[in-house]
């Protein structure tokens, strides 16, 4: 039997582990049982890392074990015990991790280094799995290392649990019938098929299917039993190049009762697309924020508020700027007004009527240009000057960097946002660069967007002034531009006429399912979310 067609059976019902006896043993692979900070049963705990039990986040039983990592040193972060395996026989060794800041990335150990976990999915648990086929009779290694990614700050928590075996003999048995959704992926690797995982999460954020450890230039099928309900395909690749076309031409297409949930094939690290199963089809139910994630945040107002909400999103995985060309084919079409599946440029688009131009995802994307319609861009609604260049996290944090005309984006510069009085430019959608109208008590050259987005741009910053509340007050004096928006502080953050329009703004252009869904976009590709696109309530409890 085929290695794909025995990971469809595995699979089938999310019958990950539990469908197949237990032929190889795995000592406390639960961890529930300690001596003093040391999992019974795991034999190997080195200094790199420490251990001790949690109570707090757990995935399955009472206890899971809370991972610190203090070093970058990879030889020095490796959880490991010794399993018996027979010949002839598949084991399917699967462990559940859970990342708190994203800096550390787990591997699982079968025999050898096998799949990485995400390190980019925060406060949630995820799986990751490996099939191994033994050749003899033979005692082998399992376990997790842990690598130090981008972002790392040298001391790091992950939580571990439920390290699990599953095993068959060469005539798996047969799958059992779904009563709910099935869900099937066709997925083809590339020469690189180790590189590629994948998982699917619920409205929860927790992975109810998952997949990884392929070889290369295979088709695989896949399948899942799922009840009704909201869900996230994500796919990922380890070295960032995705499936295609470089390194052969790989593709996937997630499907249920001739459906097309999700497809494609060129990506960078990861793509993530959201669907619905059942009835719960309503186009106005939001993206579900993961369980718990403001909970630090609630009871309190004003500033506090603000800064516990700065640590709730301060940990983001920056991607890199050249990853968001893949964030806006995923997460920038249009699905909203034309629904034609073109590049939704805030800067062109026409929420009434026709645009008068339309942006193919990737084909049409530039960094030069003559005119309005000639491509599209990556523009920094918080200008990138203001906070010091292509300094990081910033320069490529998707909260605030929305795909938009070039040409459009260069009239606007790095000029404030605000109303305008008498225009020197409008864009094909009204977008309008002048001088200041006096009702906002500012007397300079500033930027208006039409209506229908100033609330999107409003909450990118409030999420600006939030997310880099540690180092924001430091900006005002870097441009005059910046000089003229930001008030020097890290609570209020702007100047007065500023708060008073972006407050406006705020109210009068209240939160889209656009921004809805492109706020779990960001979540899926970053880690982090915009508080004010969940929470609207939050701007006038602080602001």
């Amino acid at each position: 039997m085929s290695h794909g067609a025995y990971r469809k059976l595995i699979l089938s019902s999310a019958m990950l582990a539990t469908a197949l006896p237990c032929m190889a043993s795995i000592n406390n692979g639960d961890f529930e049982n300690w001596s003093s900070n040391s999992p019974n049963g795991w034999s190997t705990i080195d200094s790199g890392i420490t251990l001790s039990a949690s109570n707090t986040i757990v995935n399955s039983g009472a206890l899971a074990a809370k991972v610190v990592v203090n070093t970058a040193s990879q030889s020095n972060t490796d959880l490991l015990q010794e399993v018996t395996v027979e010949a002839g026989k598949s084991y399917l060794f699967s462990s559940w991790v859970y990342h708190t800041e994203g800096g550390i990335k787990a591997r699982l150990i079968a025999d050898g280094y096998q799949g990485y976990s995400n390190p980019a999915l925060l406060n949630q648990w995820q799986q990751i799995s490996y099939t191994y086929t033994a050749t003899s009779n033979a005692t082998i290694t399992v376990g997790l290392r842990f690598y130090d990614v981008s972002g790392f700050d040298g001391s790091e928590t992950i939580y571990v649990d439920s390290f699990t075996p599953g095993s068959s003999d060469t005539t798996p048995p047969p799958p059992v019938g779904c009563a709910d959704n099935t869900v099937n992926l066709a997925l083809t690797t590339d020469n690189y098929g180790e590189e590629t995982s994948w998982q699917i999460t619920n409205a929860q954020g927790i992975a109810v299917a998952s997949g990884g450890s392929y070889s290369g230039n295979n088709s695989y099928t896949e399948q899942a039993c799922l009840v009704d309900g909201d869900y996230t395909f994500s796919i990922f690749d380890s070295y960032g190049d995705g499936i295609c076309c470089s390194f052969g031409n790989g593709s996937y297409a997630l499907t249920s009762a001739q459906t097309t949930l999700a497809n494609g094939s060129s990506f960078q690290s990861s793509e993530a697309t959201p669907f619905i199963l059942g009835d719960n089809t309503n186009p106005e139910t939001p993206p579900s924020e993961p369980t718990g994630y403001y909970v630090t945040a609630q009871g309190l107002t004003g500033y506090t508020l603000k800064t516990a909400l700065y640590n709730i999103i301060k940990g983001h995985n920056s991607q890199g700027y050249s990853a968001i060309w893949s964030f806006y084919d995923l997460a920038s079409r249009d699905k909203y007004f034309e629904n034609d599946n073109s590049i939704l440029d805030r800067y062109s688009e026409n929420p009434t009527g026709q645009d008068s131009y339309n942006y193919v995802a990737v084909s049409d994307q530039c960094g030069t240009y003559n005119s309005e319609a000639d491509c599209y861009n990556r523009e920094h609604s918080f200008p990138k000057s203001w906070f010091g260049g292509t300094n990081e996290p910033m320069n490529s944090d998707v909260h605030h960097i929305f795909a938009t005309d070039g040409y459009v984006n260069s009239k606007r510069s790095n000029y404030p946002f605000g109303e305008v009085g008498s225009a020197s430019f409008t864009s094909s959608n009204g977008s309008k660069l002048g001088s200041a109208a006096s009702s906002i008590n500012y007397s300079g050259t500033v930027f208006e967007p039409i209506d229908e987005f100033k609330g999107d741009f409003a909450r990118a910053y409030f999420y600006m002034a939030t997310r880099y509340e540690n180092v924001i007050g430091t900006w005002q004096n870097n441009t005059t531009t910046s000089n003229a928006v930001l008030n020097g502080s890290s609570n209020q953050v702007f100047e007065n006429w500023v708060v008073t329009m972006l407050v406006n703004w705020h109210n009068d252009d209240p939160v889209s399912q656009l921004e809805l869904d492109r706020n779990q976009a960001a979540y899926e590709h970053q880690g982090n979310r915009n508080p004010y696109i969940d929470h609207p309530e939050f701007v006038e409890m602080i602001w």
